[in-house]
């Protein structure tokens, strides 16, 4: 049992250990979530494709990164760190929003 216990243990932090060094090797872009409630940049521009965006809480206030049309969502509490990884193909514009603060827009603009 606890052979089984550990093997499992090991596959998953495995796992994890590997979604974290292929996201290391994604483009990166940065999206921050500034103190007076507004993103910038308020339009990210990204290639179509595979791509990181490292999201950045610089307020004093939890914030959620949303977007509908990607289906990403991410709770940041104040002043935290994070990332999605977003696989796109299609060029356009995909708005995304703070979900605690619904009148702070953004606009993902995928080439």
């Amino acid at each position: 049992m606890r052979r089984g216990l550990a093997g499992l243990l090991l596959a998953v932090g495995f796992l994890l250990g590997m979604g974290a060094a292929q996201a290391e090797d994604l483009p990166t872009f940065t999206l921050t979530f500034k103190p007076d409630g507004t993103f910038e940049p308020a339009r990210l521009q990204v290639p179509a494709g595979r791509f990181k965006i490292n999201l950045i809480n610089a307020s004093k206030e939890p914030v959620e990164f949303e977007s509908i049309p990607l289906r990403k969502e991410k709770v940041l509490g104040p002043g935290v760190q994070s990332f999605v990884v977003i696989t796109i193909s299609r060029p356009g514009e995909y708005p995304f929003f703070d979900d605690f603060h619904s009148n702070v827009k953004g606009t993902l603009v995928v080439k």
